[in-house]
């Protein structure tokens, strides 16, 4: 229905208004005009603040700042503010409506948590207290105030947090006008959300706070691992005190400092080293002599603890002291330094002013003293160790030279031994008798052996000192492991010895060094074959786990001892799990491990006596870069491949291998002689030698580079050196290093194209190919 409102006088006079037939007087509709209005504005100004909130944690004041001036608006009153408690009296924090000299007033002298204070009634009794005239009240007694602001009518609410009263909002009226229960319920609203606003304040500062003492924290143990790590890379005595008083002084807050050493012959202390000192002050320092027992420093190494001087103008003053007084230092902190019960010296910090020296920076300076403590010990010892150290860089010296020595002398004839059995047992040069055949194969066989010990000596010293280089490509898991398990079928198939190999379908490719890779995989799969029983089953297994690769190899062997089981993987040591006539350098696993270690993975053993073993590794998997194929290359009938070594037999043995492959086989005995044949016959590949009298391989390489004539001639280099970064940085396309076989020349010489890859190899007693000396 809609509402019929009419307005008529009254017989006195009186005017009504008709809302549905029921009359209302214009008064009481008034007041319900003025409810609404007050509930309008009181819900606007709990809106505003209620946003307010929302950006409190940036700007807590501006917060405040709205809720006293919504209170003072719908609280109908002069006046309105919010003190927070500080200890045993008030701060004001906001307020809308008090004049300055009033705020002035209270700055100086601040209302106390007593019964004299409104504020003080209402944090003492917890609850909204209201003094309808404060000059009718005798207990009120901050009438300083109430003269300067003249109000009559005061009214304040306790601000609680956790049961605790953290502040009061307080209302002021200038007429003797008491609060209703609306203003009183508004103002308990008020209070409750300026206490949200403190507690935000206060976690926002307790984060500030705890964000700078954590940046400091971060700042202190930067510098105590920047001192660490000169303490441990150096044993230069004055390098590292150097480091640390400068850091002392540094995070410390402090002008400079002194680091001392103390002699304990002529039990007193010298300074070492000094940081933000004047070299006057340090020539003076370094002259005077610093007692044990009568100065300070000496006695906070007596004492065991740090003695600080907040004043130096309010003690007596030892030689030390008055030396750094006379220079404008008036404060000092002297720190012990100590290794258990021993005096090692002192580390002193000083400052222009005077002041105390905080726990804090104490603390902070005894770890210092801690660090310098170790410096100086370990330059003692590293001096007593001089000679000693001397010694075994001799012996470390000799033991390169030996092992340069040893891969030059041995590795030049092994290369011709096994090249040369190699080529003999293919029937090259005509069939073999039986007898013939066998010694052969036991002149290979040990050759092949020697080579082994030899590599694994060279490898294992090279990882030991450090310079084993890795050379990372993406290569294929399953094509690795059939390799390997390809290298051990044959003498597997002799013991009648099971082989199995699984795959899990989702690996593909890795990118590791494909070399070490197949190196470890190799050295597990020969023991395994070699440790098991004929008839026996080895399994290999593949698998990815997270970013890992995890292969294992698994025997059913006679298992290993548990007290053998870390011996094995030490040098020269196999374990009590096989015949002792069983071949082996007693170095595979030992290098295993650390080449596993060097590809970043682990290596470990699961083995049962009578039952058998697994040996597994894991090394981390890279997502596999899919390489374009390579374009295919035409070559020219009867493409040339020059041949450079000094050395006749390997000239020889190159020829041999390369016999009945379609290639003419240029010879140069030297580099010069090399350079030449290249020029004159553009070769489709060129062989290289590297250690050679005269201009060397390197040499060779870089000028073969450097001229736009032969810039395009792949160049593989065959050498008995071990420097494959180095060669392919140069520019070589491969890197074999002798010994190399048959196929693995053959296989380089594809991979440039100097070989079709349809090639087939020849059969035994093939007809060798037109070879021809170059010059």
């Amino acid at each position: 229905m809609t509402a019929e409102v009419a307005c008529a006088g009254s017989r006195e006079g009186e005017t009504t208004i008709s809302e549905r037939g029921r009359q209302v007087s214009v008064e009481e509709f008034r007041s319900l005009q003025r409810d609404y209005t007050d509930a309008t504005e009181q819900f606007a100004a709990m809106n505003e603040v209620l946003t307010a909130l929302g950006r409190s944690s940036s700007d807590p004041d501006a917060v405040l700042d709205s809720v006293v001036e919504s209170a003072r608006r719908l609280c109908r009153c002069e006046a309105a503010a919010v003190y927070l408690i500080d200890d045993d009296h008030f701060t004001l924090a906001s307020s809308v409506g008090l004049s300055t000299e009033f705020v002035s007033r209270i700055g100086e002298h601040p209302f106390r948590i007593d019964r004299a204070t409104l504020l003080g009634r209402v944090a003492l009794d917890r609850q909204i207290t209201q003094i309808p005239d404060v000059l009718s009240d005798p207990e009120y007694g901050r009438q300083d105030v109430q003269r300067i602001e003249k109000f009559r009518t005061i009214m304040a609410a306790p601000m609680l947090l956790d049961d605790e009263v953290v502040g009061a909002l307080s209302l002021v009226r200038t007429e003797v006008d008491p609060f209703d229960g609306r203003a009183i319920a508004l103002l308990e609203a008020f209070a409750a959300q300026a206490a949200i606003v403190v507690r935000n304040v206060h976690l926002v500062r307790e984060l500030e706070e705890r964000g700078v003492e954590l940046a400091r924290r971060v700042e202190q143990l930067e510098a105590l691992s920047e001192v660490g790590g000169v303490v441990s890379s150096s044993l230069v005595l004055d390098e590292v005190l150097s480091n640390i008083i400068m850091n002392a002084v540094r995070f410390s807050g402090c002008d400079g400092g002194s680091i001392m050493e103390y002699v304990e012959e002529e039990r007193s202390f010298s300074v070492r080293s000094a940081y933000a000192s004047s070299a006057e002050l340090l020539r003076k320092l370094r002259g005077i002599r610093v007692d044990l027992e009568t100065t300070l420093v000496g006695r906070a190494a007596l004492e065991g603890h740090p003695i600080a001087v907040a004043d130096l103008d309010t003690v007596e003053l030892d030689p030390h002291l008055e030396l750094l007084h006379d220079d404008g230092w008036r404060s000092v902190l002297a720190v012990p330094v100590l290794r258990g019960e021993r005096i090692i010296g002192a580390l002193v910090v000083r400052r222009k002013r005077p002041g105390a020296f905080s726990d804090e920076t104490v603390e902070f300076l005894e770890t210092f003293a801690s660090q310098s403590a170790l410096a100086v010990w370990n330059a003692q010892l590293f001096r007593e160790l001089e000679t000693k150290t001397a010694e075994l860089q001799v012996v470390s010296q000799h033991k390169s030279e030996f092992l340069a020595s040893m891969s030059h002398e041995l590795r030049t004839p092994l290369n011709a031994v096994i090249g040369f059995s190699e080529v003999l047992l293919e029937r090259m040069f005509g069939e073999l008798n039986e007898r013939q055949d066998e010694y052969l194969r036991d002149i290979l066989s040990s050759g092949r052996h020697l080579l082994q010990l030899l590599n694994d000596i060279l490898d294992l010293s090279k990882v030991e000192a450090g310079r084993m280089e890795l050379a990372t490509s993406t290569f294929s898991v399953r094509s690795a492991l059939e390799y390997g398990i390809s290298m051990v079928r044959e003498r597997a198939a002799l013991h009648g010895i099971a082989v199995g190999l699984e795959v899990d379908p989702a690996l593909d490719g890795i990118e590791s060094d494909e070399l070490r890779f197949k190196q470890v995989l190799l050295n597990l799969l020969s023991n395994a074959v070699k440790f098991t029983p004929d008839g026996g089953h080895v399994a290999v297994a593949a698998r990815r786990d997270g970013d890992d690769l995890v292969v294992t190899v698994t025997d059913d062997g006679t298992g290993i001892p548990p007290e053998d089981r870390e011996r094995i993987f030490e040098s020269f040591q196999q374990g009590r799990r096989g015949a002792q006539q069983e071949e082996g350098t007693g170095l595979g696993l030992t290098l295993c491990r650390r080449i596993v270690s060097l590809l970043g993975g682990r290596m470990w053993l699961e083995t049962e006596v009578g039952v058998g073993s697994t040996f597994g590794f894991s090394v981390p998997m890279r997502s596999p870069v899919e390489e374009p194929p390579a374009a295919p290359t035409e070559q020219a009938h009867l493409p040339i491949v020059v041949v450079i070594d000094d050395d006749r037999a390997s000239l020889d043995l190159m020829t041999a291998y390369l016999d009945g492959l379609g290639v003419q086989v240029i010879h140069a005995r030297d580099g010069e002689e090399g350079l030449q044949s290249i020029r004159a016959l553009a070769p489709a590949a060129v062989v290289l030698d590297i250690r050679m009298p005269g201009l060397d391989g390197w040499q060779v390489l870089t000028r073969v580079r450097d001229d736009e004539a032969t810039r395009a001639v792949p160049v593989i280099i065959v050498s008995m050196l071990d420097e494959r970064s180095r060669g392919l940085m140069l520019g070589a396309a491969d890197y074999l290093i002798k010994p190399v076989g048959r196929e693995e020349l053959i296989g380089a010489l594809r991979r440039v194209g100097a070989v079709h890859s349809d090639v087939a190899l020849p059969e035994a007693g093939g007809a060798r190919s037109r070879s021809r000396g170059a010059g």
